[in-house]
C-alpha cells in the first residue's frame, strides 16, 4: 500500500491563502495545475479504481493500494477533495484543531462536509507540537484526545484515524495515540508496509513537495522501487540530523529556507 502526503493546493502563487505560513510551510503546497498534473499522471500509472481510502474493508490487503492524505487542515483541502471527487476518489484529511476556523484554515462547517463527502477526517494533533516525540506522554495524550473528541464532535462520528505533525514519530507516540482509542496512525516514514505498535496501525507515507515531479508522484504510486528508495534514503538521513540537532535542525532548516527564498525572490 502506497500512502502519498500532501498539504494544501493553493492557487498559484499565493501559498499563505492556506494553512502555516512561512517557507518551511510553502515548500508542502502545490499550485492547482501542479497537483492536477500530479493527479493525472496518478491515475495514467495506477488506474483509476486503485485510490482507495483506509476505512475500505480490503484497503491493507489489497496490492498496490494508493492512499492520498493531507496534514494541517488549511482551506487548500476543499480544493483538492474537488480535485479528487472529480476522478470519483476520495481523501484522508488530518486536521489540526487548534487551528479550525482561523483564517486560511477549515471551519467546523468545511470539515463536516468533507465527512458527509465520504473523505475520512482525521486528527493530526491540536497544536501541531515542533517535536511530537519530544512532548511528555502527558501531552501526547492531550494532543490525540482533545483533537479526536473535537473532530468526533464536529463530524458526530468516532475519529480513530490520526498523522503525526512534523515527522517526528517515536514508539510513545504510537502508545499514546493507542490510548487515546486512534487505531490507524500514519507517520512520514517512505514505507509501504503496516506495521502494529501497543495495537495501533502505523502507516508510513511517501512526501510529496515542491521539486516532486509528476512523473515521479506517479513512479511512487506505482510502487516503482528507485524512487522509494532514494526518498527512504534521504528520510533516514534526516532523521538522523533531527535526532543530532534537536532545536538547532528547526532552527537551521528555517533559516536555509529563508535564504532560499531570498535568493529565488
Amino acid at each position: 500500500m502506497i500512502a502519498l502526503l500532501y498539504h494544501d493546493v493553493v492557487p498559484a502563487g499565493h501559498f499563505s491563502s492556506s494553512g502555516f505560513r512561512g517557507h518551511d510551510a510553502d515548500i508542502y503546497k502545490f499550485a492547482v495545475e501542479q497537483f492536477t498534473r500530479h493527479l493525472d499522471a496518478i491515475e495514467a500509472a495506477v488506474g483509476p479504481s486503485t485510490v482507495r481510502l483506509i476505512n475500505d474493508p480490503d484497503a491493507l490487503t489489497q496490492p498496490n493500494a494508493v492512499l492520498f492524505t493531507f496534514d494541517d487542515g488549511g482551506s487548500g483541502a476543499l480544493v483538492a477533495a474537488d480535485l479528487l471527487e472529480q476522478r470519483g476518489w476520495r481523501g484522508h484529511f488530518f486536521i489540526t484543531t487548534d487551528y479550525i476556523g482561523k483564517p486560511e484554515f477549515l471551519s467546523r462547517s468545511d470539515i463536516r462536509k468533507l465527512h458527509a463527502r465520504n473523505h475520512v477526517i482525521g486528527s493530526h494533533s491540536c497544536s501541531h507540537p515542533a517535536r511530537m516525540s519530544h512532548c511528555s506522554r502527558a501531552q501526547l495524550l492531550r494532543e490525540w484526545s482533545d483533537s479526536t473528541r473535537k473532530l468526533s464532535d464536529i463530524c458526530d462520528a468516532t475519529i480513530r484515524v490520526a498523522s503525526v505533525p512534523g515527522g517526528y514519530f517515536a514508539p510513545s507516540v504510537a502508545e499514546a495515540a493507542a490510548a487515546a482509542g486512534i487505531a490507524t496512525l500514519f507517520n512520514s516514514e517512505p514505507k509501504a508496509q503496516p506495521t502494529s505498535l501497543h495495537n495501533c496501525t502505523v502507516l508510513g507515507r511517501y512526501s510529496i513537495q515542491q521539486g516532486v515531479s509528476a512523473e515521479t508522484a506517479a513512479n511512487i504510486a506505482s510502487g516503482q522501487w528507485r524512487p522509494r528508495a532514494q526518498q527512504l534514503l534521504f528520510w533516514n538521513a534526516k532523521k538522523l540530523a533531527k535526532n543530532i540537532g534537536g532545536n538547532y535542525y528547526i532552527t537551521v532548516r528555517k533559516v536555509l529556507l529563508n535564504r532560499e527564498s531570498s535568493k529565488a525572490a
